[in-house]
Parts: structure tokens; C-alpha cells; sequence
């Protein structure tokens, strides 16, 4: 597993303990509101309803007895009216505590209302005792001390229920929003999912079918390799020695003849065609049995200034020109003989396809690529040309052994330089355009400067 996907599985994780725990609290928080909501509407909160019938029940008594008193003057029933008035202000100062800060101004209001009250009857008890007009000035005077007090009762009791009304639109607004927060936090969580599939599905599950794809390819070629090898051995073996007995009486005819016959001339066309004949036969042996290569830890510049100097003054004669484009300082090993023959033909290839008056672009550069199952940082050496590009039906075949578009081609150039980069580790990789070119790339590991591969 790659150090990406195993970041984005950490964050799929904390995203999701993240959300549990969002949801979580969301539906610890709606329960707690409803709780709150419940107990604000239960008996124990609705005090204020009872505190204002108390208080109008018990004016409505003490004005009653004082009526009686003024009416029919009793000792023992003036006695119990200031009882029962200290008791009931008592009580009034009693529920203070209790009640919430809107409820409590009112409160306080009937407590000083209760106070003029009490001081409107206690005033008028020694002049009622004298005439009928006295008791009926006191009366008046206690029914129009005590009248304040009932409507505060009234306005106590509008206080409380519009507290009731705020703390009901308050937890509705809070549910809602945390309904909405639960109902997010779902959708994300399933998004979650979604991408943590989409995640597994693309970076486990594709490359692992792919990489299966690719392995069944590779043994299917490898197969055809093998047998391929094994009969190119096998012919250029036979061919070889029949080749090496025909070089050597050709050149003892040869030194017979002189140099301005026919005779002569014949000679060197034959024996051009033998050592293009011995090329091939080498080529086929090459492709038969490839050697291991002798790694060493090499820079890109380096490796494409050589392969430049040793090609200029070909693709000069061509009107080419060959250019360095020099992006990455890295390091890579490779076996460099093997490497330069690479990079030497893919140069050739790309010269053949501009033919004359073009441009051949050796560019190195650093990246990702995935190598071995598995994606590594890589340094790409690419020759980019601006030639004819590649057709479709050609693309399909070009690293088959034996295919060539050449006349004069084995078809073996690029089914060797495949075989060497990936005995390296590497891969051979191409894009082109019709008419605006091909970019061929020799991917390889990077490495540490100073990696002698031990």
C-alpha cells in the first residue's frame, strides 16, 4: 500500500470519527433540548401559575376578612387577618428564588403592591370602628389597594407563559438545526463512503486488475520471446559459421582482383551484404540471449551528452538539429553501454521519421511513475521529434519482435531496447501525434547518489 493511499485512508478515518462523533453529540444535544423543554413544561416549572393564584386567593381572603372585621369588629378575626398577611408576605419572599428573571420582576412587583396593601388596610382599622361612612372609606381603600395585586397576578401569569413561548421557539429552532446537522452529517458520512470506495476501487482494486492484465501480457510476451529466442539462436548459429567461411574466401578473391574490375566491385557489394547479414545474425543473438546489465549510478546530463556528441554529426548531415533539455539533476543506475545503445536507437528511429530538416529534442526530467507494482519517483529520458508520427495499425505491433516498417529492418531494434530497460527495472513508453511527432521515455528508478546497489 503507497504512502498516498494510506494518507487518505487516515484521513478517510478521522473524517469518519469525526462525523460519529458530530452526530453523536447532535443527538446527545437534541435529547438534552427535549429534556430541557419537558421539564420547563412539567409541574415544577410552572410555579409562576400557582404563585399568581396563591397570591389572588389569599387578597381575595384577607380583603374578605377585613370586610367581615369592619362589618362586625372580631378580635380573634383580626388576629387571624395579620397571621395570615405575614405568612402570605412571608411566602411571597419565599418563591423569589425560584423564579426566572422576567417572572421575578413581577414578583417583586407584587411584593411591594402587597406592601401598600397591607399598609391600606393596617391604616384604616382604628377610623372604621368609629362610623358607617369610616368602614365604607376603608373598604373602598382596600379594594382599590388589593386590585393591583390581582392584576399582577394576571400579569404574572403572562409573563411565565411567554417565557414558555420563547423556550419553546427556542428548542424548536435549536432541534431543527440540529435535525438538519444529524441529516449533513449523514449525507456526508454516505459521500464518505462513496470516495472511500471510489479511493479503494482506484488505487487497490484497478491497479491490481490492471497489474493482473499487464502480468498475463507480460508472460503471454515472454512465452513468444522465449520461443522467438530460442529459434533466433538456433538460425543464427547455423547461419553464423557459413557467414564466417564465405567472409573469409571473399577476401582471398578479393585481394586478387583489381580494384578498378568489375570483379572488385562485385566483391565489396557482397561483402556489404555479409556484414549486414552478420548484423542481423548479432541482432538475433542479441534478442536471444540479452545480457545482465553492469549497473552503475549515472546523472541524466551525462548520459544524454554523450549520446548527443555521438550523434550531432550525423543528424547534421540531415539538416537535425539535436537538442539537450536538461530538467532534472537526479540519479538513476543503469548499465551505460546498454543504455547509450537504448537512447542511440530510439535517436536513429526518430531521425528516420523527420528524414531531413527537423529537430530531435533529448529531454530529462523527474516524476512518478509506478514501477514494479508500486509508484516510485523516476527519472524520464525522453527523445521528443517534431517527424510524421506513428499510425494507429503500426502503434499495435511496434514492439513486436521481427515487425519493421523498413525495408531494410530486422524489427528486433525496439524489441531489444524494451528488454534492456526492463531488465533495469524500467519501462519503455511512447506518445505520438500524426504529423507533429513521437516522444519516445526510458523510465527509471531514482536512486541516492551515492547507491552502489549493494
Amino acid at each position: 500500500m503507497n504512502r498516498a493511499l494510506k494518507i487518505r485512508l487516515a484521513a478517510f478515518g478521522l473524517s469518519i470519527g469525526v462525523l460519529a462523533a458530530l452526530i453523536g453529540w447532535a443527538a446527545f444535544d437534541s435529547w438534552r433540548e427535549v429534556s430541557r423543554l419537558r421539564a420547563s413544561l412539567s409541574t415544577g416549572h410552572l410555579r409562576s401559575f400557582e404563585i399568581a393564584d396563591h397570591v389572588q386567593d389569599e387578597t381575595l381572603r384577607l380583603y374578605s376578612r377585613l370586610v367581615r372585621y369592619d362589618l362586625q369588629p372580631d378580635a380573634k378575626e383580626l388576629q387571624n387577618y395579620r397571621l395570615e398577611s405575614a405568612e402570605l408576605n412571608n411566602w411571597i419572599d419565599a418563591q423569589k428564588p425560584v423564579l426566572r428573571p422576567a417572572e421575578l420582576e413581577v414578583l417583586n412587583q407584587i411584593d411591594r403592591a402587597y406592601d401598600i396593601f397591607l399598609v391600606a388596610a393596617t391604616n384604616g382599622l382604628d377610623q372604621a370602628a368609629q362610623s358607617e361612612e369610616a368602614k365604607l372609606r376603608h373598604i373602598e381603600g382596600i379594594q382599590k389597594a388589593a386590585q393591583p395585586l390581582l392584576e399582577l397576578g394576571y400579569r404574572l401569569e403572562d409573563a411565565h407563559r411567554q417565557l414558555l413561548e420563547d423556550s419553546l421557539l427556542a428548542s424548536q429552532k435549536s432541534v431543527s438545526v440540529l435535525r438538519w446537522l444529524i441529516f449533513g452529517s449523514i449525507l456526508l458520512l454516505l459521500g464518505s463512503l462513496a470516495w472511500l470506495s471510489m479511493t479503494v476501487y482506484r488505487e487497490m482494486i484497478m491497479p491490481l486488475r490492471l497489474q493482473l492484465v499487464q502480468s498475463k501480457e507480460i508472460i503471454e510476451r515472454q512465452e513468444k520471446l522465449a520461443s522467438l529466442g530460442v529459434l533466433a539462436a538456433g538460425v543464427a548459429h547455423e547461419i553464423r559459421n557459413p557467414l564466417t567461411a564465405l567472409k573469409a574466401r571473399l577476401f582471398s578473391h578479393q585481394r586478387s582482383f583489381d580494384r578498378n574490375s568489375p570483379e572488385y566491385r562485385d566483391a565489396l557489394v557482397i561483402g556489404n551484404e555479409l556484414n549486414r547479414l552478420e548484423r542481423i545474425v548479432q541482432d538475433f543473438l542479441q534478442f536471444a540471449r540479452p545480457s545482465e546489465p553492469r549497473l552503475a549510478t549515472l546523472t541524466p546530463e551525462k548520459t544524454l551528452a554523450e549520446v548527443r556528441d555521438l550523434l550531432a554529426p550525423q543528424c547534421e548531415k540531415l539538416a537535425i538539429q539535436l537538442k539537450l533539455d536538461i530538467q532534472s539533476t537526479g540519479h538513476f543506475r543503469a548499465d551505460p553501454q546498454q543504455l547509450k545503445q537504448v537512447l542511440i536507437n530510439l535517436v536513429q528511429n526518430a531521425a528516420e521519421s523527420i528524414g531531413r530538416n527537423g529537430q530531435i529534442t533529448l529531454r530529462a526530467r523527474e516524476g512518478a511513475a509506478r514501477l514494479g507494482g508500486q509508484h516510485r519517483r523516476a527519472i524520464f529520458l525522453e527523445t521528443e521529434d517534431n517527424g510524421k508520427g506513428i499510425p494507429a495499425d503500426v502503434q499495435k505491433r511496434l514492439f513486436d519482435p521481427f515487425f519493421s516498417t523498413k525495408e531494410s529492418g530486422t524489427g528486433l531494434g525496439l524489441s531489444i531496447a524494451a528488454r534492456i530497460v526492463e531488465k533495469h527495472g524500467g519501462l519503455l513508453e511512447f506518445q505520438t501525434s500524426p504529423h507533429r511527432g513521437t516522444t519516445f521515455g526510458v523510465i527509471l528508478p531514482t536512486c541516492s547518489p551515492h547507491d552502489n546497489g549493494a
